[in-house]
């Protein structure tokens, strides 16, 4: 509900620690299936009169041998199925590898969930893994659907009325003690503060694996029907309050600090090339300059790129390339050359600004978003503009055209022509606006010189 791919949650570190939280929290229910199964009382148990240890070795052989099945059969089994070049059979076999599981762990005493869970974990460490995920994929938002549709069914609108004190109670005593221990626990893992109460909020909700423990110790009699109905209330309720108490959290709590520790302010810098932004084109870009000798002054607003990038070699230091201040601290006046890589199209257009009202003699190359950003690039007289996707684009055309049976001169004259076409669109786009100057084009990089100025010749 809270971790969702679409905003690129799961690809951050803090969605990374989060689910890799989650998966331990759902790997705990097959020890708490156990304590379920040996706490049924013995009449439901299906030999009444085996003993515990008995019990107890029947579901570690059960286990043992569905471990066994999964490290040395499974992969040997799709491997002969792969062979057939039949996706239905292979997502059979995967269906059969679930029942099958299930049911071994249903004659070891163990429930079917259990069995079925474990053989999810096992497909998933499968070398067919890949092809099973796409595959059942088809399948997995039908059947993740349904099972928040039994989640919705399972709450009884009565039994919230009737108790509705003790859920309530309950519900914030799950909510606030699970807070408090994933809190303490990130805090004991050196988390700071605001990732420790982020993570925290995000988790206090109880699993989806819960409803599956009450079934199973309500069909082994291990609570009553009444206890179960206000524990799965409980449940629900705190996984439809959980959106709305992060919405909260995100309107009302303060920005978390960016912890500055190895972090340097740009100071007294003296290079000939100042590279404002050093993300992954900064980098890239800095290697010809490097090779010809130059001496680079680096800052960059992010400081975990800062500290990512020092043991590499590269010194980079802290501050906002549209400031005033930090641009005299980096040496802007001092140097010949300033090229701006961020990664952001109104704080690139913020620099050029400031940088050329503060050094209007400085060469500035710019990283453009698209057409549009390096249009208003023009317009604030930046000297160099390359669209970071143009000249890729260029290259992969040309590719195209060789892999039609062109040579490498016709690729070429091919690529130059788009080249060329898409540079007149531009100055006349340039044209068409404030400007009415001409278009100088050197390789991928373009530039408008405006009227009523000295022409300065591409370098």
């Amino acid at each position: 509900i809270t971790i969702t791919p679409e905003r690129g949650d799961i690809t951050e570190p803090r969605g990374q620690r989060i689910v890799s939280i989650l998966l331990f929290e759902d790997l705990l229910i097959v020890p708490l299936l156990a304590v379920v199964a040996f706490l049924a009382p013995t009449e439901v148990v299906h030999e009444p009169t085996s003993p515990l240890w008995q019990r107890i070795g029947i579901a570690a052989l059960s286990l043992g041998a569905l471990a066994a099945i999964g490290l040395w059969l499974l992969n040997p089994l799709f491997r002969v199925l792969a062979q057939a070049k039949a996706r239905e059979v292979m997502t059979a076999a995967a269906l059969l590898v679930v029942l099958g599981a299930a049911l071994l762990m249903e004659i070891g005493g163990l429930s079917m969930a259990m069995g079925a869970f474990v053989a999810g974990v096992l497909l998933s460490e499968s070398t067919f893994r890949h092809q099973l995920e796409a595959d059942i994929e088809p399948f997995r938002g039908l059947l993740l659907g349904l099972f928040f549709l039994g989640v919705g069914m399972a709450l009884d609108l009565q039994v919230v009325a009737t108790n509705w004190m003790l859920i309530t109670s309950g519900l914030l005593a799950l909510m606030l003690v699970k807070a408090l221990c994933i809190y303490g626990v990130a805090r004991l893992a050196k988390s700071s503060h605001g990732d420790a109460l982020d993570r925290a909020v995000l988790m206090a909700q109880g699993g989806e694996f819960a409803f599956v423990l009450f079934a199973e110790a309500l069909k082994l009699r291990v609570i009553s029907p009444e206890v179960n109905a206000n524990m799965t209330a409980i449940v629900v309720l705190s996984m439809a309050i959980t959106p709305v108490t992060l919405l909260l959290y995100k309107r009302f709590a303060r920005a978390q600090t960016v912890s500055m520790d190895g972090v340097e302010p740009a100071h007294n810098l003296q290079g000939n090339v100042l590279i404002i932004g050093f993300g992954r084109v900064g980098q890239i870009a800095c290697q010809a300059p490097l090779a010809q000798g130059a001496k680079l002054s680096i800052i960059e607003i992010d400081p975990e790129v800062i500290r990512a990038v020092e043991p590499y070699g590269f010194k980079a230091y802290y501050g906002d390339g549209a400031r005033h201040e930090i641009l005299h601290a980096a040496g802007a006046h001092n140097a010949r050359t300033i090229i701006v890589c961020v990664n952001d199209k109104k704080a690139a257009t913020r620099i050029v600004e400031s940088t050329r009202h503060y050094c209007p003699q400085v060469k500035l190359l710019v990283r453009a978003f698209d057409r549009e950003h390096a249009l208003e690039l023009v317009k604030h007289d930046a000297d160099y503009i390359v669209r970071e996707t143009f000249e890729s684009a260029l290259l992969l055309g040309r590719q195209a055209v060789l892999t039609l049976g062109a040579s490498e001169h016709e690729a070429d004259a091919v690529t130059d022509e788009v080249r060329m076409r898409d540079a007149e669109r531009f100055a006349l786009e340039t044209a068409g606006g404030l400007f009415a100057g001409r278009a100088l084009v050197l390789g991928n990089i373009e530039r408008i010189e405006p009227p009523n100025q000295e022409a300065r010749a591409p370098q």
